[in-house]
């Protein structure tokens, strides 16, 4: 009997653990959505960083460090959830349950990294007064005594001109990126300028490198130009880097001040060739191999010291490391590519090849490509490697957009076809990752870009040069003239001129490249006409990329591509015709974005192949019925943005079944709900749809992830919409007839994945929400993160929850969870409305970190006082909480009277900014001021700065404590002329 007791609790437990066994089992599924939905929303947010980043990253200005590590820390979780999704379609059964639980371990990873994500102020911040760039830097494994004296010689008053030297891939950069970062950190040098010079030297190139370092612009005139940047680097004492120096050149002739002990100024030139440097005068530092224990301490570094626990590798390892001969960048790329191997065999069989090929080639730089060629070899995969060497047709030390080069990739057919363009979009940042893993290729710029080191690429070159058929590359040379005939050979494959001045081609130019299957002349843009007989010898070619040229028509000889897949045209702004394109079969891409065309390309509905579509033209008049039903292929469409005429079918839309990414406008509200109808249980990757007449400002606003735009439409009563289950931006303009949101059957939901919601312009809105009409247990805004209000002349409360005497009190208990996520508020010339916010509204903006309130002629109040005086009897001090606002703005409220009663007091331990502008009623800020302990107020610690204006208000304020004036006297500012002035302390 003593062991029954003992024998229960241990098979209660048991049960319990098999409960909790049972339910991580049953719920994978559901987790793994709930993921899935989670990382969607953390990229929508990345997507909006990235392009405020794109709108706020001016010269001068830099992207904050924790900006930069959130975007990293994004990437890496989206990898992660892709293992995870591979690990799902292999999961043993039993195994469910362990994933189901590294599921939710994720999406509360998810969750944090997304709630890190919200930035109401700047992405970015000046750059620091040294007045250089840090550079980004990777490992640096032995070289000190190198760095030590190139340091050495920078301090001291000896050497003007350092030249450091070796063979391609020794470390001449990184140990220059080291030494750029720490100059950064003293104060002998008024700037440190980097300029990378590359093969090919130009010298109008370099001269406005250097002027935009120092933040200058150059006159054209050649004499000018370089009596100008003389005078700008006499003005201080500077060190210039010149990374890559092929050549010597005259550092008068580039207006160079010539380093001395008076000017204080140092000159620093890697080059891989000693003559160039003793040439130009420069005390030569030569950069030797690493030593074997450096090579293997780096080698360790990057293959991961776990090798060392399998005993039969280690002689192995090390005959490998003697292979590499000390060159830092064999080492990283071999290491890389052995990463996760164990198997002894495969090591061996590894060392005998790196041998072969070494021992095969004579000569300095075939040896380092043979043994780079080592790494690219063991990627296998012939399209992987095809991927590779897809880089190199970009210029030297580019920053390759990620996003770019894999719908290159897809153009090509380098990526399988898996019939979802989403999936051969993941298929190439896999790829990307795996190039990167490897270390052929190095991320940059928080992830959104690559680039391909020099020797790397010199190196795709030779393999390209070694296999029968070539790639001409003259890319960012800034040619002016094309190459001439003789060099476009009939072995030529690939032809990238891409990012020059090329600005015409001879008229009786006919190259003879049976076998040429991409031609990039994109971002030429001088480049106005091109001769019909350019292309008659090129039948074979495939990508066509004459994007961002000033081509004005297209010859007729591009009708005759029959095996053209992929014309890119986008921003030819003069291109307002182009050629019949019935007999261009074969196309799957044509990209007409924001180019200048007046009608639709004649043939267009016999191209049944063509996969993308981006019509988006401001010039373009009409899309003629009939022609969408034929692309039946079609899986991206842009037609239209800001147009007047050009519009879909709702029918037509709705029969392109294989569409993932739309972006398009529907004329009336049935043709709209046509295609809602067409489209009922499929997800679109994205998609700005629109319905009535075209609004250019929210279309320039729209995220392009998932909108809908409503404009001049009746919506609402009898007039229902159809809106996509996964909506996450609206935006509603001039809609009349609307009194509420909850006039859309939409908004009547629980819950909606809503995320921005912009209400302009619509005379009929009384209020956001009416829960009378549809009381609901739970809000469909509680996921809104975004709300923006603006010429809603008949808005008197933001919820109606019943019905009262006087709209000015309708302030009852509302639905809980009414914009609990809220992040955003903005509400402008919204003439009828007098209070804001009602306490019990303003408990669940507990998330609020902005409130934008301005031109709103009748409001009195942001916080409704009346509530707080009935709730309050005994006049004690009622406190209001906002833990996450950072910015308050308020202005032109001609009869704001508070912000709060008298006996309110506001906590906003996150608050930064306070703005009042015009708002000559006010007399209290209700800001709590915390006391020292004699008594005495101090500021706010987050609070950065008040902007008022007039300053005359100032004087007319009432402070809770008779000191808190001029506490925050040194935070004030005021607006005169425009501009904002700091208050002087005689005010």
């Amino acid at each position: 009997m003593e062991l029954v007791g003992p024998i229960f609790e241990m098979a209660k437990c048991m049960g319990n653990i098999a409960c909790i066994y049972i339910d991580h089992h049953r719920k994978l599924e559901e987790r793994m959505n709930n993921l899935q939905s989670t990382l969607d929303i953390l990229n929508i947010r990345k997507s909006d960083v990235d392009l405020r980043i794109k709108v706020e990253l001016q010269w001068g200005k830099v992207v904050k460090e924790e900006v930069e590590k959130w975007l990293q820390d994004v990437e890496k979780i989206n990898d992660e959830v892709q293992i995870v999704r591979q690990k799902i379609q292999v999961c043993p059964y039993f195994s469910r349950a362990t994933l189901s639980k590294h599921v939710a371990q994720k999406i509360k990873e998810v969750e944090k990294i997304n709630e890190r994500g919200s930035y109401p102020e700047p992405l970015v911040i000046d750059r620091p007064l040294t007045s250089g760039v840090r550079l980004q830097i990777g490992h640096l494994e032995g070289e000190i005594s190198i760095k030590e004296k190139i340091w050495g010689h920078l301090m001291g008053d000896v050497v003007g001109m350092i030249g450091i030297c070796g063979m391609g891939g020794i470390g001449k950069t990184t140990i220059m990126k080291h030494i750029n970062n720490q100059l950064l950190k003293v104060p002998r040098f008024d700037k440190v300028i980097w300029v990378t010079v590359s093969k090919e030297l130009n010298i109008v190139k370099l001269q406005r490198d250097i002027a935009s370092a120092m933040n200058e612009q150059l006159p054209e005139h050649e004499l000018e130009r370089v009596e100008a940047l003389m005078e700008i680097l006499e003005e201080k004492r500077y060190v210039l880097i010149l990374d890559d120096v092929w050549v010597r050149f005259s550092l008068m002739e580039v207006g160079i001040p010539e380093p001395s002990f008076q000017n204080g100024s140092k000159l620093v030139l890697t080059s891989r060739s000693i003559e160039v440097c003793t040439s130009m005068g420069c005390e030569v530092v030569k950069v030797q191999p690493l030593s074997k224990v450096e090579s293997r301490n780096l080698f360790l570094k990057n293959v991961g010291h776990g090798v060392l626990n399998v005993p039969t590798l280690e002689p192995i390892l090390n005959c490998i490391i003697d292979e590499c001969a000390g060159l830092p960048l064999a080492i990283v790329t071999i290491a890389g590519s052995m990463k996760g191997v164990y198997d002894a065999r495969e090591w061996r069989n590894a060392l005998e090849e790196l041998r072969q090929r070494v021992r095969s080639v004579k000569g300095t730089n075939i040896e380092i490509f043979e043994q780079l060629k080592f790494s690219y070899d063991r990627l296998k995969d012939s399209k992987i490697q095809n991927c590779f060497l897809y880089c190199s047709l970009y210029p030297e030390d580019w920053e390759i957009p990620r996003n770019e080069l894999i719908k290159y990739w897809i153009d090509e057919g380098l990526i399988h076809e898996f019939g979802s363009r989403q999936v051969m979009c993941d298929r190439g940042h896999a790829i990307l990752n795996s190039l990167e893993n490897n270390c052929l290729l190095e991320r940059v710029v928080n992830g959104e870009r690559v680039k391909m080191h020099d020797v790397l690429r010199d190196m795709a070159l030779y393999i390209k040069s070694t296999v029968g058929s070539r790639f001409m590359v003259k890319a960012g040379m800034q040619l002016r003239e094309l190459p001439s005939e003789q060099e476009w050979t009939d072995d030529l494959e690939k032809i990238s001129l891409m990012h020059n001045f090329i600005s015409e081609i001879p008229t009786s130019m006919s190259p003879k490249c049976p076998i040429v299957s991409t031609l990039f002349l994109q971002s030429n843009q001088s480049l106005k006409e091109i001769p019909g007989s350019f292309f008659e010898h090129m039948h074979g070619l495939n990508i066509l990329d004459l994007s961002f040229t000033g081509i004005m028509d297209l010859p007729n000889s591009i009708s005759n591509l029959k095996n053209l897949t992929a014309l890119l045209l986008q921003g030819c702004e003069n291109l307002r015709y182009l050629p019949s394109l019935a007999k261009l079969v074969a196309l799957k891409k044509l990209d007409l974005r924001d180019t200048s065309i007046e009608e639709i390309p004649q043939g267009i509905d016999k191209l049944v192949n063509l996969t993308y579509l981006d019509l988006y033209s401001k010039s373009l008049e009409e899309l003629p019925t009939g022609i969408l039903p034929k692309l039946s292929r079609l899986q991206y469409l842009v037609a239209d943005r800001e147009s007047t005429t050009l519009k879909l079918k709702g029918e037509e839309a709705g029969g392109l079944k294989k569409l993932e990414t739309i972006c398009g406008r529907f004329q009336e509200l049935q043709e709209f709900n046509t295609y809602m109808k067409s489209t009922q249980g499929k997800r679109l990757t994205s998609y700005v749809l629109a319905v009535g007449q075209p609004q250019g400002y929210f279309w320039l606003k729209s995220n392009f992830v998932k909108d809908v735009i409503l404009s001049e439409c009746e919506v609402g009563g009898e007039a229902p919409i159809l809106l996509p289950n996964d909506l996450r931006c609206m935006k509603i303009c001039e809609c009349h007839n609307m009194k509420s949101l909850s006039d859309i059957s939409f908004f009547q939901r629980n819950e909606t994945e809503l995320r921005e919601c912009e209400v302009m312009d619509c005379k009929g809105i009384a209020c956001v929400l009416d829960l009378l009409s549809s009381p609901l247990p739970c809000s469909p805004l509680q996921n809104l993160e975004k709300l923006l209000l603006s010429g809603l002349d008949k808005l008197f409360t933001l919820v109606k929850a019943q019905e009262v005497a006087t709209a000015s009190t309708l302030y009852a208990p509302t639905s809980p969870g009414i914009f609990s996520r809220l992040k955003s508020f903005h509400i402008h010339k919204c003439s009828k409305i007098k209070k804001l916010f009602s306490i019990d509204l303003l408990r669940d903006l507990q998330n609020l970190e902005r409130i934008e309130v301005k031109s709103c002629g009748l409001l009195e109040e942001i916080i409704a006082s009346e509530e707080e005086e009935k709730r309050s009897t005994d006049h004690a001090t009622m406190t209001f909480c906002l833990p996450k606002l950072r910015e308050l703005a308020l202005q032109q409220l001609p009869r704001l009277k508070m912000i709060c009663s008298k006996h309110g007091v506001m906590i906003c331990d996150s608050l930064s900014r306070i703005e009042v502008i015009k708002c000559p009623k006010l007399k209290r800020i209700p800001l709590y001021i915390p006391l020292h302990d004699n008594g005495q107020p101090s500021p706010p610690p987050s609070l950065k700065e008040i902007r008022i204006y007039p300053k005359e208000w100032l004087e007319s304020i009432e402070w809770d404590h008779p000191n808190a004036k001029n506490v925050l006297l040194a935070l004030m500012k005021y607006r005169e002329k425009h501009s904002w002035q700091a208050i002087r302390s005689d005010i």
